[in-house]
């Protein structure tokens, strides 16, 4: 059975895999502008039908790998998806036209449903009521891999659009030699159960977990209302700064670095003194709060530290996921996390699949030559109302637990 390493062995993993994802951000859109000879609002379309395409192969891969984790265990399905990542970011490098992109992210969707097994890994090997912390770190890897991916990004895409890219691959091919080398396996054969196809897909998987507690689909229904607030930002942050403030690559990359910065500070550090004082619940509010205060912030912003102001604001966000997953992942028995997290992810897919192509199309009609009225922060507003709503869905299930739940005997451990 794996020791407390393990989960630094994975910590590092998530944390390459970001760091990659990081490093195209910056220049992804001026790529579709170069490829497709088109204006920001018109990149920002297309940039968000990739997006949608990228979330339908999540949805369709998830539960798949989810499932396959529970049966052959975290780390053959960890290490085949991470392969498959470089393969993506090399396609998505030698792109010369937009079609190529449109593979690469597909290709994407498919290695981005490793997230699954990551989070089951994390629930195998972690006791009950420290979950949130554990889901916490990894969140803590992604605010790491957006401190430094973005910036570098920023910096290779200087020198050319598509070096970022095989930078990118490089990384992934790192990773999966990494984890090779040192990840052990999360889950023993006696807790393994066989792969069946008829649940390997998100609704299958959420009827089944109904029959576990009704209160677990309150919360999947949160997270993935919360998905699709979320999902405004690498859909259409590095958009709307070039629109509302005229950013270039360098000064999206430094951006992001520092939501990266702040993500890692509240999610690795500040989650572990917040929640202790606060509880699930009303960290959860407080990270929606400033979610809204973040937008609206945005909205008003005319000088460089107001929008500082508002990313340092917005990485309270950071705080409502791993308390939701942390109350969802002790309502589940522990044969099934990776079906948990599976449907979880799958569900979020779906948002992800609405929310890119709704926010670039909002955000079209608030920029650009032919706008309704200039608004380009108008697609973070729209968020804002969709976080609302999560939290809404979030304290309707958690009114299912009234105490906290007490750690399981230790015959069910991982």
């Amino acid at each position: 059975m794996p020791n407390r390493a393990s989960i630094g062995v994975v910590f590092a993993i998530v944390l390459i895999d970001m760091l990659g994802f990081g490093i195209i951000m910056p220049v992804l859109p001026q790529l579709i502008m170069h490829l497709g000879r088109m204006p920001v609002d018109s990149a920002a379309v297309y940039a968000g039908w990739l997006g949608a395409g990228y979330a339908a192969m999540q949805f369709v891969f998830a539960p798949i790998i989810g499932n396959l984790s529970d049966r052959f265990g975290r780390r053959p399905v960890l290490l085949a998806s991470i392969l498959a990542m470089g393969v993506d970011y090399t396609i998505m490098g030698l792109a010369p036209a937009l079609w190529w992109l449109v593979v690469g992210r597909l290709v994407a969707g498919m290695t981005g449903a490793s997230y699954s097994a990551a989070y089951a890994y994390i629930a195998d090997i972690t006791p009950p009521e420290k979950r949130a912390a554990s889901f916490g770190l990894m969140g803590m890897a992604f605010g790491f891999g957006f401190i430094f991916g973005p910036a570098l990004g920023g910096i290779l895409g200087a020198i050319g659009p598509h070096l970022p890219f095989f930078a990118a691959a490089g990384l992934a091919l790192a990773n999966f030699v990494l984890g090779l080398a040192v990840l052990r396996e999360s889950l023993p054969a006696d807790r393994r159960r066989p792969f069946e196809l008829a649940r390997a897909n998100a609704f299958a998987s959420l009827k089944a977990l109904r029959g576990q507690s009704s209160t677990v689909l309150w919360f999947v229904a949160a997270l993935g209302v919360w998905q699709l607030a979320h999902i405004v930002y690498p859909a259409i942050w590095a958009y709307f700064a070039i629109a509302a403030y005229g950013f270039d690559q360098k000064q999206i990359g430094v951006a992001l670095a520092v939501v990266g910065l702040v993500s890692a500070l509240v999610q690795g550090v500040g989650l572990r003194f917040v929640l202790p004082v606060l509880g699930e619940r009303r960290t959860v509010m407080l990270g929606v709060a400033a979610f809204a205060t973040s937008a609206v912030l945005y909205v008003f912003a005319t000088s460089t530290p107001t929008i500082y102001l508002a990313i340092a604001i917005g990485g309270l966000q950071g705080f409502i996921q791993p308390s939701i997953q942390a109350l969802n992942s002790r309502a589940v028995d522990a044969s099934s996390q990776g079906e948990l997290q599976g449907a979880t992810q799958s569900i979020g897919s779906i948002a992800q699949i609405i929310g890119p192509p709704l926010y670039s199309g909002v955000f079209a009609k608030f920029s650009g030559a032919t706008a309704l009225v200039r608004l380009p922060a108008m697609p973070l507003l729209v968020a804002a109302g969709f976080a609302f709503i999560a939290l809404t869905l979030f304290l309707r299930g958690a009114r299912g637990i009234s105490a906290p739940v007490a750690a399981p005997a230790p015959s069910v451990q991982s």
